[in-house]
């Protein structure tokens, strides 16, 4: 049967205790203030906070609480961006850097040149890569959520179930990744193997993309010792042709081309593009000299990263139907559904192809709710 896991990892914060009222007597009440010692309110957890700073006292409003976060708790990319930490990493981002109506640092996220600068930026906070350039009109992804699915993946490799940030996964050079479709930007593995130190294999079927995940890796020498890049040869495979008879992999990742056909996929970034727009008329940001969608990174991507005949259900019933072949050298199997009325079938399809165990791990990241589809053959003894 399928197992689905929770949707959200997030404890619930501790209450301090409700202060007691001295609803007796005079008397009875000053024994009890002389013999009481003070109730101390519980500390709050702050496992999940992006701030760990305490929050503003005011004489009129009780101090808000830190948000929550919905993002994984190893997810270094917590809360608000730390514009002038990131800036220090990559200076850069200084010259796209404007103010919200908040009076918060940010920048214009229609703005393909201010995206690709703030992932650089990023990437060279977190993970220490210096040299991370795509080719024009290739796919710029969100890191945040990137690493997300990397974190939820590395729960799987455990033997008992996570429960907070102290639980580390399994790390180091002896996990070996495989990722279908790694596209341009390298960009799974880049976070896994700077996470937790494993070793990755990046497979593409565009020449471009794999060239330029190369380039990537040879320019940073943390990366280039960690990172294999290889060519699908057949467009038609997917897992045949990659894995060698002597290859095992503890995890496959994916984020598998979601749309089936390419209206559908321009009709999607019209969507995203609009609903940007309509972000920055209520936040009073100006909308001048904005790039189009055609141009824009944001929106950017290969007709391989972004459709594919069939959409994501008949790219993920190909590597279901796959899977079975190389059952005994893989641990798990995973890839990202986009859309959640794919999922049942997709996991019935799983468990009917023999699968031991399917579940799925359930992510959100603001409002945009995304789901991991994972399934193994063989246990673990």
């Amino acid at each position: 049967m399928t197992s689905k896991q929770p949707p959200s990892t997030d404890k619930t914060t501790p209450k301090p205790p409700k202060s007691q009222n001295a609803s007796t007597s005079s008397n009875d009440a000053n024994k009890a203030v002389k013999g009481a010692k003070p109730n101390k309110p519980k500390p709050q957890s702050r496992a999940y906070s992006p701030d760990s700073r305490p929050a503003p006292k005011s004489k009129h409003q009780r101090p808000a609480s830190p948000p929550t976060s919905t993002l994984h708790p190893r997810n270094p990319h917590q809360g608000r961006y730390d514009f002038e930490v990131l800036t220090k990493a990559f200076p850069d981002l200084a010259q796209y850097t404007i103010t919200n109506p908040s009076g918060e640092p940010t920048v214009n996220f229609s703005d393909a040149k201010a995206v690709m600068t703030l992932n650089k930026a990023l990437l060279a906070h977190h993970y220490g890569v210096k040299l991370w350039e795509l080719p024009e009109g290739y796919l710029c992804p969100p890191i945040p959520g990137r690493a997300d699915y990397i974190h939820q993946v590395a729960d799987l490799l455990n033997a008992q179930p996570v429960h907070d940030s102290n639980d580390a996964p399994a790390s180091g050079q002896r996990v070996h990744v495989l990722d279908i479709g790694m596209g341009a930007s390298c960009i799974y593995p880049i976070i896994g193997s700077q996470s937790y130190g494993w070793r990755f294999t990046g497979t593409d079927i565009d020449p471009v993309s794999v060239n330029t995940a190369k380039l990537i890796c040879q320019a940073n020498p943390n990366l280039k010792d960690l990172i294999k890049i290889k060519l699908q040869d057949n467009p038609k495979h997917i897992f045949e042709g990659v894995i060698g008879p002597d290859d095992y992999f503890d995890l496959t990742v994916c984020n598998p081309p979601f749309h089936a056909s390419l209206e559908e996929a321009m009709a999607a970034n019209a969507t995203k593009e609009a609903k940007l727009e309509k972000n920055r008329i209520r936040r009073g940001q100006s909308t001048q000299a904005i790039p189009t969608a055609k141009n824009n990174l944001n929106f950017g991507g290969q007709q391989s990263e972004l459709w594919t005949k069939g959409g994501e259900v008949a790219f993920i019933t190909q590597m279901i139907k796959e899977s079975k072949k190389f059952a005994q050298q893989v641990g798990w199997f995973t890839t990202l559904v986009s859309k959640s009325e794919n999922l049942k079938n997709l996991a019935e399809l799983a468990e009917n192809s023999g699968a031991r165990k399917v579940t799925v791990l359930n992510m959100k990241h603001g409002q945009k709710m995304t789901r991991i589809l994972a399934w193994r053959f063989a246990l673990k003894g």
